[in-house]
């Protein structure tokens, strides 16, 4: 399992990943791999998330 420190570095990754992966969103005509890398991350931020809390509560 990662430490607390190694989760939140790769959160913070993950953070700037989805503002960019949002901006390359256009506004029609979503492009599906775009699409999916977003999926992705928001998919690997929120499994973080979980990890994060059950450092905190062990």
């Amino acid at each position: 399992m990662k430490t607390e420190k190694e989760i939140k570095k790769r959160m913070a990754e993950l953070e700037i990943l989805i503002r960019e992966t949002k901006e390359r969103l256009p506004a029609h005509s979503t492009k599906p791999p775009v699409m999916m890398d977003l999926l992705a991350y928001e998919d690997e931020y929120d499994d973080l998330m979980k990890q994060l809390a059950d450092l905190k509560n062990n």
